[in-house]
């Protein structure tokens, strides 16, 4: 029950102000309705059993997979080439079909008829040399015989002979030796068989 209703004759200009009046002070205040519902409402809760969810970014990058180019494979050359380390010493004959580079010390005798051989700047080579070209850097005691051509760097040092279709030193070489010169396949044939039994008969 609530609380009584005290009936009072009013005139009616003041009827509507003392009804406001009389519903605020003797009824406790104007009644809007429902309380005010909060606006915020609690953060739901996952199911008892269940991981929370993983946040999803506001914006994905792009994930680019890095792809080299394809390189183009390098072009080999027909001829290998073979090396005489520094730290080798060789004695006898070293024979072969390929290029050869000297860097070590070489003694007895060199047989690369179809070949280059190139004598590096610290290489000491005590051999006699039969190749297609020969290209001397460092130190040779003994003849060389090139099919196509000799050449004596300005650091290079021969003791010996040389016999090849073309020679050239350069200033500063050192040359102590003969030089002929010889453009004929047969005679340069003949020559080199006659200098390798020489060298085979030196090894022995």
């Amino acid at each position: 029950m609530g609380p009584p209703v005290l009936e009072v004759e009013v005139n009616d200009v003041e009827s509507e102000n003392f009804r406001l009046w009389w519903v605020c002070t003797i009824q406790g205040g104007i009644m809007w309705g429902d309380k005010e519902v909060l606006a915020t409402q609690p953060a739901v809760s996952n199911p008892p059993g269940t991981s929370p969810s993983k946040p999803v970014p506001s914006s994905w990058k792009e994930t680019r997979t890095s792809i080299d180019p394809v390189r183009p494979l390098t072009t080999l050359s027909d001829r290998a080439g073979a090396r005489l380390g520094a730290s080798l010493q060789v004695k006898g004959e070293i024979s072969g079909n390929e290029d050869l580079h000297i860097d070590g010390s070489a003694e007895g005798l060199i047989n690369f008829k179809d070949g280059k051989i190139t004598v590096g700047a610290s290489a000491k080579v005590t051999a006699d040399i039969v190749a297609r070209e020969v290209v001397v850097f460092g130190s040779v005691k003994g003849n060389l015989r090139a099919r196509d051509r000799i050449e004596i760097k300005k650091d290079g040092s021969v003791t010996g002979d040389l016999t090849a279709a073309r020679v050239h030193i350069e200033d500063g070489a050192c040359f102590n030796g003969k030089i002929q010169i010889d453009r004929g396949n047969a005679q340069a044939d003949a020559n080199c068989d006659n200098l390798l039994a020489c060298g085979a008969s030196k090894s022995t």
